[in-house]
């Protein structure tokens, strides 16, 4: 029997050099999406789709992560006192329940491979997702509610992937795929960024992966790939060999919001999908056309 996914791991640590200046004193993954952080989203999306607890890989300068989930009584006692109970709500309605959230200190930007190792103590020996945060999807069911979903179906490893912009597939990491029927199938390998015209398939590897706690002891051996950097998909790779992984082509639209365009993508579309702000952000941004 399958285990339950319970548990994601966030790496969080990156610098922000692509929304550089704005995640220079901000943690990039708490820049706002309309009035709420980046990572707000993701965590409610995690929530959302049955994951009871988060570790949160942190790297020096990032305090304002973990406080941003825990309680502040000033700001909560204000808002009481001025009876604005709504605004209330919505702060905290982020806040980690006890014992919900955990943070590691990566200590050195060694890689996204390094960061998900670096949660292997947390995890223990269960599956368990990855999330990237700058990457924000919407989508319903909630994106990794529907990894979980194939991953209760196959067991193994999932992959969320969706199609490459037309004539844009060299610039991803691409699946190569058993056979491409439906939305979930076979992996047999993946290809990072390659030539124009050798894709194996259209579809690029996303932001929300389901693995194996067997992927930490491949990490703990795995060397530096490209950049100089532990890679995830090495270790991934390696895994292919004697586990079976599955490419899901999820059902929703992604927002890079590591890239200053992305997140005003996101910004936009968020906010014309509130029901509060829809009309008037349309008008604003008619307004500038």
């Amino acid at each position: 029997m399958t285990k339950r996914v319970r548990k994601a791991v966030l790496p969080v640590a990156g610098l922000g050099t692509r929304v550089l200046p704005g995640a220079k004193t901000t943690p990039k993954n708490l820049l706002n999406v309309v009035d709420r952080p980046i990572l707000s989203y993701v965590v409610e999306e995690a929530r959302a789709a049955g994951i009871e607890h988060f570790v949160f890989i942190v790297g020096r300068g990032q305090g304002a992560i973990e406080d941003y989930f825990d309680a502040n009584p000033e700001v909560e006692g204000a808002l009481e006192a001025k009876g604005k109970a709504d605004i209330l709500a919505e702060v905290r309605k982020d806040l980690a329940k006890p014992g919900e959230m955990s943070f590691v200190r990566q200590m050195a930007p060694l890689g996204l491979g390094h960061a998900v190792w670096c949660a292997r103590h947390i995890v223990g020996d269960e599956p368990f997702a990855v999330m990237l945060p700058d990457m924000l999807m919407a989508a319903e069911p909630p994106a990794l509610a529907q990894a979980i979903a194939a991953h209760e179906k196959t067991g193994g490893n999932i992959v969320v992937v969706e199609p490459a912009p037309e004539g844009e597939a060299h610039k991803y990491g691409i699946v190569a795929l058993e056979g491409q029927e439906g939305r979930l199938n076979r992996m047999t390998g993946m290809v990072e960024k390659p030539a124009p015209g050798t894709e194996p398939s259209n579809l690029f590897i996303s932001g929300r992966y389901i693995l194996r706690p067997e992927i930490f002891d491949l990490l703990e051996r795995q060397g530096k790939g490209a950049g100089g950097e532990i890679q995830l998909t090495d270790a991934m790779a390696e895994l292919m060999k004697v586990q079976d992984f599955h490419a899901l082509e999820y059902e929703g639209t992604t927002y890079d919001c590591g890239d200053k365009i992305g997140l005003l993508r996101a910004n936009v579309a968020f906010a014309l999908r509130r029901p509060d702000l829809a009309d008037a952000a349309r008008s604003a941004i008619e307004a500038l056309l």
